[in-house]
């Protein structure tokens, strides 16, 4: 995720059962639609081998343009065309090596050379960044005007995805990318892949580094390079496990003093008396205290593994639960379903179900589930194991498995037919998430790869 407080630059701004499972059941196959049909007499195709399945699909929708690919994020009818978000792509690189297969290695590998050739093959800097998002196949955009290119173009430059303005440089974004590339180089062993993190982490240092009151590292850049004044709780925590991990694998003390930089700001943003944690700052003096978001409980958790702040979790489950069934007003559920999850955030309970979302958008469901931030969730109250959480856990995960089985059908990803079953939608319903976007029932890379690490009980962000 990019942040809280500049919703403007924001990647989502224009769109609308198993836990314990073996590594055998989260096998990547070559093709997407080999994994989710199986061979002729073999047993279906595991709920987490569907999920990958969707993650194959995405990566493979536009095989004329190029052998170095990103994964499409969300389904054409998201009305987003072949965008690729880097966040999410390096979810999926994530997803890939929780499989433990050779298959998943592969793509793991492929998508994390793409990430690199983007860091050095951008068409107008050469200092480690990556963008928002890129373009990875031809489309018309609502103009009329054609993007007629895949995600190199022919000189050899990655197809910013200037369209819908995904050009800036977040510092989420790019920590999540350093998580991915780093987790690929202690897994292969490749230098470049460990290379590509340490640039990354470098841009952040000289772009991100602040010594405003409550510190930390800032939002990042706008598409213009110009810096933004905003500086996230999530996006420390994705630092807290970056500059970890880049401590260890290079031996490097500096990389120390950064974690413990982005750690403080994070410890700050605690509210003890509700036991949860705040968005951030907009000015790098006074926190934000509204909304407060889901995941800067969770990924505080998978990150921290404090027993201090370990309440957060609670917190999260009890007052961002939500229950989402066809009956509910501005519900898009089928009749006879229902759905249990986490929603956004604390604003996404009290949007106005009488006004779109946005200019052109339905109106939400204030009872929406949001199927990412249940699966971490998820995968946190495994990862804590106290009274309850197994339980929790398995409720959490069995109603995202039913919308990957039931929500989104006939869904498409580069005009081709997805295979059955195959993907997780980024919502049940239409919802406000109250930091000026909203999530609808589209299938959706982020979401699906989510889904795919609490199945396997797979911690990102564990430094």
């Amino acid at each position: 995720m990019t942040g809280r407080q500049g919703p403007a630059l924001s990647r989502r701004s224009l769109i609308g059962a198993g836990l314990g499972i073996s590594a055998a059941g989260l096998t990547a196959a070559g093709s997407g639609q080999a994994v989710a049909a199986g061979a002729t007499g073999a047993r279906p195709a595991s709920a987490p081998a569907r999920g990958l399945a969707f993650l194959a699909a995405a990566m493979d929708a536009y095989p004329d343009h190029g052998a170095v690919r990103l994964a499409q994020s969300y389904t054409d009818q998201a009305g987003l065309f072949s965008t690729a978000f880097t966040y999410d792509n390096a979810l999926a690189i994530l997803a890939h090596l929780a499989a433990r297969t050779p298959a998943g290695l592969a793509r793991a590998r492929g998508l994390g050379d793409a990430l690199l050739h983007a860091q050095g093959h951008d068409p107008a800097y050469d200092d480690g960044r990556l963008r928002q998002a890129y373009n990875v196949g031809p489309y018309t955009f609502y103009d009329g005007s054609l993007q007629p290119d895949g995600f190199v173009r022919a000189d050899g430059t990655v197809n910013v995805g200037t369209q819908f303005g995904f050009t800036g440089t977040a510092v989420g974004d790019m920590a999540w990318a350093g998580i991915a590339l780093s987790a690929l180089a202690r897994r292969t062993g490749a230098r470049r892949f460990l290379d590509g993190a340490v640039r990354i982490g470098e841009w952040i240092e000289r772009n991100g580094r602040t010594d405003e009151p409550l510190g930390g590292f800032k939002f990042g850049v706008d598409g213009a390079d110009k810096k933004l004044p905003f500086t996230s709780t999530e996006h420390n925590t994705d630092l807290i496990c970056l500059f970890g991990r880049l401590a260890r694998l290079t031996g490097d003390r500096v990389w120390l003093e950064r974690r413990g930089r982005a750690e403080a700001f994070v410890r700050r943003m605690w509210e003890p008396s509700g036991g949860f944690f705040y968005t951030g700052t907009n000015d790098g003096v006074t926190v934000n205290k509204s909304p407060v978001p889901e995941d800067t409980q969770t990924w505080t958790h998978l990150t921290l593994g404090s027993r201090r702040y370990s309440r957060s979790l609670d917190w999260a489950a009890a007052e961002l639960a939500v229950t989402d069934h066809s009956g509910r007003v501005n519900s898009t559920v089928p009749a006879g379903q229902s759905y249990e999850g986490v929603t956004f955030s604390s604003a996404s309970l009290l949007a106005n179900e009488d006004a779109p979302i946005a200019a052109g958008q339905p109106k939400p469901d204030r009872n929406g589930v949001w199927f990412e931030g249940t699966a971490h969730l998820a995968l946190a109250l495994c990862d804590r194991r106290a009274r309850g959480d197994e339980g929790r856990a398995r409720r959490l995960i069995a109603s995202t498995e039913q919308a990957q089985d039931l929500l989104g059908g006939g869904q498409t990803v580069g005009g081709k037919a997805l295979p059955e079953r195959c993907g997780v939608v980024s919502a049940s319903s239409p919802l406000d998430t109250g930091f000026g976007f909203g999530y609808y029932p589209y299938r959706h890379t982020g979401a699906t790869a989510w889904y795919v690490m609490a199945a396997a009980r797979y911690n990102p962000l564990r430094a």
